[in-house]
């Protein structure tokens, strides 16, 4: 490995920073930037503030991106009641912040000038900054009762349309002839190379919201595949595979919000019901707490974790919410046929081995397996709310259709695989002045029980502290969750982690945090019961001004392992020991310039084999002229890992709504470029193309997504229509 040998890109490296570092100190005066410029630069930063826990190119920000932007365009008026649920959103205020705003408002009356908020508890000047794009001081109240002329003078309607394509032939798309097809159904795609997305959405405020989404990936055919229905008899619709719509409100009256069509449901701490975004593990640690949203609506094109049917939430009386929810889709899974053992016959399919999640439909056994297996949930939610106290009751009951038949293996004997469940639970979260209790114990109807408990303190207003315990026993059976969590499911796990965020001063923030965990169980890497973990982080970052902003980063991660060597058929368990040491810097050059610089090492050792090491570094530059209606962003990364152990994720932006968190991995560079051209007042078109050049492999990818050569190269455009 050659990581250190590239002397002449680490001279212009170290020269780009020295350079930015000088130049520094003849930047221009802050200037506002116009208006759409400045949103998209503050979304984009809000996103990057929350997104550095999330690791995986298919996280998907739609969500979060929608919220952003409505606060934006309609900033939440602090003045206003019931203003807490809007301000948890954002994510960017604890609920200590939020209630000591509350109650100094109650205190000392309606806020004069956003700049008092530099009064209260827990509002720095970075924290105000921060907050300032979303939120105003006024006495321009929201009336529910505004008419319809009103109402469509506020709202607004958007049209999206993108196009991506991989520019480089992949395998799937080869030519064969009827009788090699014939042979296997998965031995090419069946459509075109271009993945198309269409959505809708018509929005008031954040009170209403209708939409309707529609996609197709990229080997999915769009007006079907004569060929395919002729020697498989597949049946095939036209048009795009995947479609989902809405219909939200929100707030009005005792109505808190209703949902018709697709939509997500948050409840609680995750453990019993969670659908769409939950962010893991970061260096944010009071975002260890979940923050459920309830009912809201579902707008992306995840084609299996979302709830399409009706949801209700209304509060009859102040203090109680009471939320009632169904939603029946099919899903994909693959099927086992049965046979009639009287005759031989075939019988249908009445039993399913597992279910299928990418969405895609882009084979013969892929569409085959398309909503194959109905689901089935009802469920409800009681919740009793004041300022301080939320104590929540849920139970949620799901049906399948068919019979699940999971064949498991020792590691998976507990797992749920049969066609219904049932998961009750319980959360709460209390504040104290400074302290924050909460957490939610669920049980499934197998009897398995997990459960977590959180602490949130505020010590000093440069002090905080975040302590969290779960234990999810081996047998627990979620249905759709997503808690705080080491593993992905959920399941069979212990851990304590605690986190402490430090500023001593308006420049400096120290934050870290330690995980200890346990799987108490099997798990499918490693074949020992009670093995143990842990991860820890520390990150110092200075931020003296608002152009400057640097922070470094170590954290260590050990994980239980089989080892890679079978001793007589036995494979002991090792540890799996990672090193990651990140550098970063952004310096804004001028109000059109920006710069950001990354430098980051990993390392990993498997029991006694050999230490991989893997480092990538990248420059990235964004330049949005000022009154000009053009801007682009551009990246040149150089990579070099061991193996895909050592791959290093890094955040990426991209188009709107399309933003992504790759893995580099191998040796090699990547370059993206995005441009942005505002062609007319609400009409806006993006342009991308990003490259991976390897120097490492002759081939990339594998199966049907394999590419003959060492480049990958994806195009990507998007116009979008306000009006």
């Amino acid at each position: 490995m050659d990581c250190f040998k590239r002397i002449s890109f680490h001279r212009v490296f170290t020269l780009t920073i020295f350079l930015a570092f000088a130049l520094v100190g003849f930047s221009q005066n802050n200037k506002k930037l116009e208006y759409e410029e400045e949103k998209n630069e503050i979304i984009e930063q809000s996103l990057l503030n929350v997104a550095q826990g999330v690791e995986g190119s298919n996280t998907d920000f739609t969500t979060l991106i929608d919220v952003l932007s409505s606060f934006y365009e309609k900033p939440i008026n602090l003045n206003r009641k019931d203003i807490k649920e809007d301000l948890l959103q954002l994510r960017l205020l604890t609920e200590f912040q939020i209630n000591n705003l509350i109650n100094h408002e109650k205190k000392d009356g309606k806020l004069m000038s956003i700049y008092e908020l530099q009064s209260i508890d827990g509002f720095d000047v970075q924290t105000i900054r921060n907050i300032m794009p979303f939120v105003t001081v006024n006495t321009d109240f929201y009336a529910p009762h505004t008419s319809f002329e009103e109402m469509m003078k506020i709202a607004k309607s958007s049209i999206y349309l993108r196009y991506t394509r991989i520019l480089e032939h992949q395998k799937g798309f080869d030519k064969l002839s009827d009788e090699d097809w014939k042979k296997s159904e998965n031995a090419k795609y069946l459509g075109s190379n271009d993945k198309l997305y269409m959505r809708y959405r018509f929005k008031y405020m954040n009170n209403i919201s209708i939409g309707l989404t529609a996609e197709k990936d990229a080997g999915e055919s769009f007006l079907g595949n004569k060929k395919a229905t002729e020697l498989f008899g597949l049946q095939q619709q036209k048009g795009f595979d995947f479609y989902s719509g809405h219909f939200y409100v929100k707030n009005f009256g005792k109505l808190k919000a209703l949902a018709i069509g697709d939509y997500h449901m948050q409840i609680g701490q995750g453990l019993t019901l969670w659908t769409g975004l939950a962010f893991r593990k970061s260096v944010n640690i009071m975002g260890f707490k979940r923050n459920a949203r309830g009912i809201k609506p579902y707008a992306s094109v995840d084609e299996n974790n979302f709830l399409r049917g009706a949801a209700i939430t209304l509060q009859p009386i102040e203090h109680l919410q009471v939320t009632a929810f169904g939603s029946r889709k099919k899903i994909d899974a693959n099927a086992i046929a049965q046979k009639d053992t009287t005759n031989g016959d075939f019988d249908g399919i009445s039993s399913f081995s597992s279910f299928q999640t990418s969405g895609n439909h882009n084979t013969v056994s892929a569409l085959k397996n398309k909503h194959s297996l109905e689901e089935t949930y009802i469920g409800a939610n009681a919740k009793y709310i004041n300022n301080n106290l939320r104590i929540g009751v849920t139970g949620v009951h799901m049906n399948f259709n068919g019979t699940i038949d999971k064949k498991l293996q020792p590691y998976s004997k507990y797992q749920f695989n049969n066609n219904q469940n049932t998961l009750i639970g319980t959360d709460y979260t209390y504040i104290y002045k400074n302290l924050n209790v909460y957490g939610e114990v669920s049980r499934s109807a197998n009897g398995g029980i997990a459960q977590l408990h959180g602490l949130l303190a505020s010590l000093d207003p440069k002090l905080s502290a975040s302590i969290l315990y779960r234990n999810f026993q081996k047998d627990f059976q979620p249905l759709r969750n997503r808690p705080f969590a080491e593993s992905s499911t959920g399941i069979n796990e212990k851990g304590l982690i605690a986190g402490l965020e430090a500023k001593p001063n308006r420049s400096w923030t120290v934050t870290g945090y330690m995980d200890h965990f346990s799987f108490p169980w099997l798990r499918s890497t490693t074949d020992k019961p009670n093995t143990h973990g842990s991860d820890d982080l520390l990150q110092i970052k200075w931020r003296p001004s608002k152009t400057l902003e640097m922070y470094g980063r170590i954290r260590h991660k050990i994980k239980p392992k089989n080892t890679a060597f079978d001793v007589q058929h036995i494979a002991p368990i090792v540890n799996e020991d990672s090193w990651y040491y990140r550098y970063n810097i952004s310096i804004k050059i001028s109000e059109s310039v920006q710069l950001k610089n990354r430098v980051q090492f990993k390392t990993y050792k498997r029991g006694s084999a050999k230490q991989e090491k893997g480092y990538l570094a990248y420059q990235d530059i964004t330049f949005k002229p000022l009154s000009k209606p053009y801007s682009f962003t551009f990246r040149y990364a150089i990579f070099d890992t061991d193996s895909f152990n050592t791959r290093i994720y890094a955040y990426e932006s991209n188009v709107l709504y399309a933003y992504s968190i790759p893995a580099y991995f191998n040796k090699g560079t990547r370059i993206q470029l995005t441009f942005r051209y505002r062609i007319k007042k609400g009409i806006d078109l993006w342009l991308r193309w990003a490259q991976w050049h390897y120097n490492n492999v002759e081939t990339i990818g594998s199966g049907l997504a394999e590419i003959n050569g060492q480049n990958k190269t994806e195009v990507k455009a998007m116009l979008r229509l306000v009006f």
